[in-house]
């Protein structure tokens, strides 16, 4: 499995594209062996940001998510339908390494101009530049949630 890690800016072009920042391109590069480097991009359900897995880490957390489902009830079918609506299979350029992000989907977080793509471990929050950080927890109220779910 990829691990992300750190916070890069990026501009959008006016159709939504943008380049992939290299750090994180060559993370995958490695883990595909020449093949095609595709991601599903879908809006995060708690934060104002997108999350862009691998296919291969999407195809893992929609699995186990729906293994917690019976989707022959009605609230459960209704909710992954909603949970799995607002998602895209987006391709690396393999030429310039660029994205297409749906336009959408970036209307949901509010980004026009300039995101920040932020590794989070096993995915990658993309934000709105102006919207990166604005959420943070201060340093004693992360110590204190640290120490109560760690301690």
């Amino acid at each position: 499995m990829v691990k992300f890690i750190g916070e890069y800016a990026s501009k959008l072009d006016d159709k939504g594209r943008v380049v992939v920042p290299a750090a994180f391109k060559n993370l995958v590069g490695k883990q595909m062996d020449g093949g095609e480097i595709s991601f599903v991009i879908k809006k995060d359900l708690f934060a104002n940001c997108l999350n862009m897995f691998t296919y291969e880490q999407w195809d893992q957390e929609s699995e186990q998510v729906r293994s917690r489902l019976n989707l022959f009830r009605r609230e459960d079918a209704a909710w992954y339908r909603e949970y799995m609506m607002d998602r895209a299979l987006v391709t690396l350029d393999g030429k310039v390494g660029r994205i297409i992000i749906p336009k959408n989907l970036l209307a949901k977080i509010g980004a026009d101009k300039e995101i920040v793509f932020s590794g989070n471990d096993f995915k990658i929050e993309i934000w709105a530049k102006e919207n990166f950080g604005k959420n943070r927890m201060d340093e004693e109220e992360f110590t204190n949630l640290t120490e109560k779910l760690l301690g």
